[in-house]
């Protein structure tokens, strides 16, 4: 699987989370529950999934662009979520 990301955006991640988006390439997405983002009109169908990258779950935001996946934000499963994904 292919992985785009917009730079600025990239940075601003790392600065909110302190996650890169490079961590993308281990992201289990065998054991990742997906759900659509619905909370408001993006313009463009957006994906979230719950997975885990080595033994931590995280929460990655993306959209799907013809061949490859655009990452929108990845970030550390909080508690709530952790509890959720079982």
């Amino acid at each position: 699987m292919e992985y785009e990301w917009d730079d600025s955006k990239a940075a601003s991640n790392l600065c909110h989370h302190g996650i890169t988006f490079e961590l993308i390439v281990d992201f289990a997405w065998d054991k990742a529950i997906i759900i659509e983002d619905e909370r408001k009109d993006y313009g463009e169908s957006r994906w979230v999934a719950y997975g885990p990258i080595g033994e931590r779950l995280y929460c990655l935001v993306f959209t799907v662009r013809v061949d490859r996946i655009r990452v929108i934000s990845l970030r550390k499963a909080n508690s709530r979520e952790v509890k959720r994904y079982g």
